[in-house]
């Protein structure tokens, strides 16, 4: 019987597909369920057609929909189909044409190609080349690509490479298998590296067997990471619904292999730069963890932020179908966790009240010192450190406060930081860390609450909220796994996870690959952070960077609006959204983040007068709200949407003066506050899927004018 499976080329277009073409995708997979071979050929309705000029006679297509075709590979062995692109019927037969398919000898996959632009590029650079021993993979041998998986036709095209921009030109159009590893031996991986990371994670089971490079049968079944034989009717329906299905079908093997590990013989970790589906990661690997759960078990989900819980409940209800075994995972931020410890009726701080109380605190011991100060000393040292004593805080190391404080003043600020606490206690209040310090005392007190603890968006957690979750698991195979993103850090805190007992050595995992922006979105944006070295969670004195992350997708890229005023910057914002929504990107598909709410509370308020649905972005907020979501851009960390627009990225805002401490107040903070804002730039960026727009009106950001940007 034959079967329609599914190209990831195909599930990267699903958010851009209308609903009436995605129905049509639907009724084409049910007649490949349920007609013969012979059937489906003679079918009127789906016009399985051959193409004249096709360079590959086994690229077809098919009808999808009035005035639009879906490109198939149908081998002329087997039973399968694969549907690798839908789009407009000239668009599609124009790119079908162009295609060639054939099977990879080392990984046993099939791949696809653009075989007419490329041999329209190799020669036009080839005769521009410089000497062999001067091109981009001279130090690579034939036999060494080879083995890598890169065939004699890709081989030919890849000597005539000069650099890394000449690649970028290419790499659109070379199996994407292929492309990965030339793009990582670029970047300077060696042979074994790109081995080991990348070619040995997608090779099929041991086989002495030759490679039968005609067997597509064999080979689509060989193909799990980019191509997804669907079976159920529910399933696809599932996949075509809710595009983050999707990644249940697509787990690359790196992120397969860590996530459905066994077991790990202690905590785990998993970093990776922005949507290289560390977060997916962490879900499935919830979702295995409840495999294995006995009776009374449970599992935490946390993370830092309302918005990032509410994001992951929608994804783990869309991965773990099973409601009664999706309740015995809690899913809440740390602090909520503190907050039901403790069991206080204590009201936590607000806003600015804390410079106010620290005054207070000042005012009343004698100390003259700033505010800031003092704030910045009980974070990063007392309960960074969790220091109870006087005599502890004198001897306590202050490495990374770039501020010297004569041991003959520790006295006076450890009375200050105690008299900031009684204040707090007697009036009822708290800060949201001190309760997470006083949640671990009472932990370690009364026993752990979790059998499995899994964290995402871990790099901006505090020392006394790690000390919390260690406290909340006990030390066991499986306790702890971790996700995070150094370069995304947007809240300083300053993290030795060895120091709180929390051992990840031998148990780290990077992701490299980026699946939710483009390239030249990815690209432009990593353009901020480049040559700034970001500080691990790991404590093994290596710099973190963004070398060797790439992105699986392609599209224009981002764009920018230089506006001589506030309101025409707004005005100009109408504009954009409309260029979008005109292109059938629906406006629950759109986010506009700003670095201030009252720039959000003005993004809405003249959208909505524009006739766009807008609203501020919200923790219990409906994914599938037809509504242009506005959130600053701390609300908008760990989410995603198909476009965004940046606005007021002006230098008043970024870096912001009031987030940023005073170099003579301590230097090296003021250099870490840089950076936060800096990321904070990078991760609203990188929360485009395939557009971007980034405005401002009078000075542009400077950390936008370093990168070249504007």
């Amino acid at each position: 019987m034959p079967h329609l499976a599914f190209d990831i080329g195909f599930c990267a277009q699903l958010s851009k597909l209308q609903g009436t073409v995605k129905q049509g995708v639907f009724d084409a997979w049910e007649k490949f369920e349920r007609l013969t071979l012979d059937q489906l050929f003679k079918d009127q309705g789906l016009k399985l057609e051959a193409l004249k000029q096709a360079k590959d006679p086994q690229i077809r297509t098919i009808r999808i929909a009035q005035g639009t075709r879906g490109v198939v590979l149908a081998p002329d062995r087997g039973d399968t189909f694969v549907l690798l692109r839908v789009m407009p019927h000239d668009k599609a037969i124009d790119w079908a044409i162009k295609q060639k398919a054939s099977i990879n000898a080392v990984t046993r996959a099939v791949e696809i190609r653009d075989i007419e632009m490329l041999d329209e590029l190799t020669p036009a650079y080839e005769r521009i080349a410089p000497a062999p021993d001067q091109r981009l993979f001279s130090k690579v041998s034939d036999g060494d690509l080879t083995a890598l998986g890169i065939d004699e036709t890709t081989l030919r095209q890849a000597r005539v490479l000069t650099s890394k921009e000449q690649l970028t030109v290419f790499a659109p159009y070379f199996p994407q298998d292929q492309r990965e590893v030339l793009e990582y031996l670029a970047e300077g991986f060696t042979v074994e590296e790109v081995w080991r990371d990348l070619v040995s994670l997608n090779l099929p089971t041991a086989s002495a067997d030759p490679v039968d490079t005609t067997d597509y049968a064999t080979a689509i079944g060989h193909t799990r990471t980019r191509i997804a034989l669907i079976t159920a009717s529910d399933e696809l329906r599932d996949i075509l619904d809710k595009p983050f299905t999707a990644w249940r079908v697509f787990l690359h093997p790196s992120q397969h292999k860590v996530a459905y590990r066994a077991s790990y013989s202690g905590p785990a970790q998993v970093t990776g730069g922005p949507g290289t589906g560390k977060t997916v990661v962490a879900l499935h690997r919830v979702r295995h963890l409840l495999t294995f759960l006995r009776d009374g078990e449970r599992i935490l989900l946390t993370t830092y932020t309302n918005a990032l819980v509410a994001a992951l409940r929608s994804g783990l209800a869309a991965l773990v179908e099973d409601e009664e075994l999706r309740d015995r995972v809690d899913i809440t931020t740390v602090d909520a966790l503190a907050s039901r410890v403790v069991s206080t009726s204590r009201r936590p701080l607000r806003g600015g009240e804390e410079e106010t109380r620290w005054e207070q605190a000042a005012l009343a011991t004698g100390f003259t010192g700033t505010a800031q100060f003092l704030a910045q000393e009980y974070k990063h040292v007392v309960l960074a450190q969790n220091l109870r004593s006087p005599e502890e805080y004198e001897v306590a190391d202050r490495r990374g406060r770039g501020n010297r404080l004569p041991a003959a003043d520790r006295p006076l600020v450890w009375s200050t930081v105690q008299e900031f606490s009684d204040r707090l206690a007697a009036d009822g209040l708290r800060t949201y860390l001190g309760t997470c310090a006083e949640a671990a005392d009472l932990l370690e007190a009364k026993g752990p609450l979790y059998r499995h603890i899994v964290v995402d968006e871990a790099q901006d957690l505090h020392p006394a909220q790690w000390r919390l979750l260690r406290a909340a698991v006990p030390p066991r195979p499986d306790d702890l796994f971790i996700a995070g993103d150094p370069h995304q850090r947007i809240y300083d805190s300053k993290v030795s996870l060895k120091a709180l007992g929390i051992k990840v050595a031998g148990r780290s995992t990077k992701m490299r690959k980026n699946y939710r922006s483009t390239h030249e979105i990815l690209s432009w944006s990593t353009a901020l952070l480049v040559g700034r070295p970001i500080a691990q969670l790991e404590d093994d004195d290596r710099n973190e960077t963004l070398l060797g992350y790439r992105s699986a997708l392609h599209g224009s890229g981002p764009a920018v609006h230089a506006a001589a005023s506030e309101k025409a910057e707004l005005v100009a914002l109408v504009a954009q959204i409309r260029t979008w929504t005109e292109a059938g990107v629906s406006p629950g598909e759109i986010g506009v983040s700003a670095r201030f709410n009252k720039n959000c509370a003005k993004a809405i308020e003249r959208l909505t007068a524009a006739g766009i649905p807008a609203a501020q972005l919200r923790s219990d907020a409906s994914e599938d709200a037809p509504t242009v979501r506005v959130g600053t851009m701390h609300s908008f960390k760990g989410l995603e949407f198909r476009c965004v627009a940046v606005i007021g990225a002006h230098d008043a805002a970024l870096p912001y003066p009031g987030a940023v401490t005073p170099a003579d107040v301590d230097r090296l903070q003021h250099e870490a506050d840089l950076m936060a804002e800096r990321c904070l730039l990078f991760v609203a960026c990188t929360r485009a899927r395939d557009g971007l727009y980034v405005s401002w009106s009078g000075g542009p950001s400077p950390f936008l004018v370093e990168a070249g940007a504007a």
